[in-house]
């Protein structure tokens, strides 16, 4: 998997601002369930904004690397309690990212 260049990431979040958080990890943090329900929701979209909650035990920056790792996207941005991830959609994308 390729590298997201930096002009690709600014355009990433700036497509980030309108969206509102699709998964939301609370206090059992990256369980089976959390990663499954990241996996749903790729399935419709191919960009993921996950909100972390007060109650999650793993770091933010952890959460966001490890979600990367395990669902084979990309961290585009962790601002805040907020996670910005992206998966190419393999047979149909929607979005065209800048090269």
């Amino acid at each position: 998997m390729d590298e997201l260049t930096g002009k690709q990431r600014r355009y990433l979040r700036g497509l980030a601002n309108q969206l509102k958080a699709t998964v939301y990890l609370g206090k059992e943090g990256l369980s089976p369930a959390a990663k499954g329900a990241v996996e749903e929701a790729y399935i419709h979209h191919e960009l993921l904004k996950i909100r972390l909650e007060k109650g999650c035990p793993i770091e933010r920056h952890e959460a966001g690397r490890l979600l990367a790792e395990t669902t084979g996207s990309h961290l585009v941005q962790v601002l805040g309690h907020t996670l910005l991830l992206y998966r190419r959609h393999p047979e149909e994308p929607k979005l065209k990212l800048p090269t």
